[in-house]
């Protein structure tokens, strides 16, 4: 009798969420790990063939969680704690997962709360994901 080893069942959902420490969703797609940082122009007396340009603030875009899927409602809860006024900030982490399960590149993200939720189309004939898109405001992101 063989046992064959049972096929990782979110093979598509290659990115795991993790916030404070706690996997909560398993999504196949993740935009927004973008950082931005402003510069201002300084022109120096004397100097004529070019311009300082000096680094001012670093601006991060909204992370946003596309078609996921998990067994947890945390980040709905979270969502609608925030859309109900109570604000709590987060700090989590997006973890690319390999075809074997394993840990490859991590980016963690700091003070982050819920800002977009979407549902996903409910269809009697297709396998829906527990949610379309969840965006996340942020402090902040660095390579793990």
């Amino acid at each position: 009798m063989t046992t064959a080893k049972k096929p990782y069942p979110y093979l598509s959902f290659r990115f795991r969420v993790e916030i404070n420490g706690i996997i909560v969703a398993q999504v196949s797609e993740v935009t927004g790990l973008q950082l931005e940082t402003e510069t201002e122009p300084y022109e120096e007396g004397g100097v004529n063939d070019f311009v300082h340009q000096l680094p001012k603030r670093t601006k991060y875009q909204n992370i946003t969680l596309k078609r996921g899927i998990t067994d947890l409602d945390d980040m709905w809860r979270w969502h609608q704690d925030v859309v109900g006024g109570k604000f709590e900030r987060k700090s989590g982490a997006i973890v690319l997962v390999d075809s074997a399960g394993e840990d490859k590149w991590r980016w963690n993200f700091e003070k982050a709360f819920p800002v977009k939720w979407t549902g996903p189309e409910l269809r009697a004939d297709s396998n829906t994901v527990a949610f379309e898109t969840i965006e996340l405001a942020h402090h902040g992101i660095k390579k793990g």
